[in-house]
């Protein structure tokens, strides 16, 4: 099988073609590609697959030809994931499945729209944030709270006044099961600028990575709802880069670097 490496702001993806969906892409395989040391490496996998070939997401082929299939590190599936989609539509422009501009892909949660050219950033707009209250989450044993979003999938979002380099996300945050029965994906952000935080993550499936795309939108959320704001342009930083995150009384935006970075075979069999 092929495969190409590719990463936004250092949160690293395995990509697989796979456009006739011939490929059995199994809990134990997606285990073994993201695994540092015995496999490739990588926060997870995106297969790309034709639309109309899958069946969960069969109705959105009327308007995206590609589907970004994605799972977690862990094996796990994933509803969405907003740097893989960049990546995502970066492999389609480069690899000639698509043309440089406006393109749409599948996923999980929805047909997602791209725009980039043939080098460069991707911007990807990523739909309204749905706002469902507050949570909290224990780190290191202290207790903080954040705001509960739903970007395509679960996040919360804490602005705190500790700082976020001395925190300890290497196990993962403890938070209600009840609020969250399928996981979530935990942020901790500290304001350092007008319009601009400092973000780690915890992602469920993951672990701490270097960036999140999804995370970047709930950051940018729990920032503008701390300084009674609901729109305006965000600079996130993570460990791995910098995104800005666009919010309007419509939508939201994601928009940073995508890279391919590598490519080659792994045994068919594993």
């Amino acid at each position: 099988m092929r495969f190409v490496k590719g990463h936004s702001t250092e949160n690293d993806f395995v990509i697989l073609p796979d456009a006739d969906a011939r490929l059995d892409l199994g809990p134990m395989l997606v285990r073994w590609l993201c695994d540092r040391r015995a496999g490739i490496g990588a926060d997870g996998v995106l297969r790309v697959v034709r639309t109309k070939l899958c069946a969960e997401v069969a109705d959105q082929a009327d308007e995206a030809e590609w589907f970004m299939d994605y799972r977690n590190a862990d094996g796990s599936v994933a509803e969405m994931c907003g740097n893989g989609v960049r990546v995502f539509a970066r492999y389609l422009v480069d690899s000639g499945l698509a043309g440089a501009g406006e393109l749409a892909v599948a996923t999980r949660a929805g047909v997602k729209r791209a725009r980039l050219g043939t080098t460069g950033d991707v911007s990807v707009d990523m739909g309204m944030p749905r706002v469902l209250g507050v949570s909290s989450t224990t780190v290191n044993g202290r207790e903080y709270q954040g705001l509960n979003v739903n970007v395509g999938n679960p996040h919360l979002a804490c602005v705190i006044d500790d700082p976020i380099a001395g925190l300890d996300l290497t196990r993962e945050p403890g938070y209600d099961r009840e609020v969250y029965p399928a996981g979530v994906n935990i942020e901790l952000l500290n304001r350092v600028g007008d319009h601009a935080v400092s973000m780690r993550v915890h992602e469920r499936g993951s672990g701490e990575t270097r960036s999140c795309g999804t995370g970047a939108v709930a950051t940018a959320m729990a920032a503008a709802h701390a300084a009674g704001e609901t729109t305006g342009t965000w600079t996130v930083r993570v460990l791995g880069g910098t995104v800005t995150v666009t919010l309007d009384d419509r939508t939201s935006h994601l928009a940073g670097p995508a890279a391919l970075v590598a490519s080659g075979e792994f045994p068919a069999v594993i």
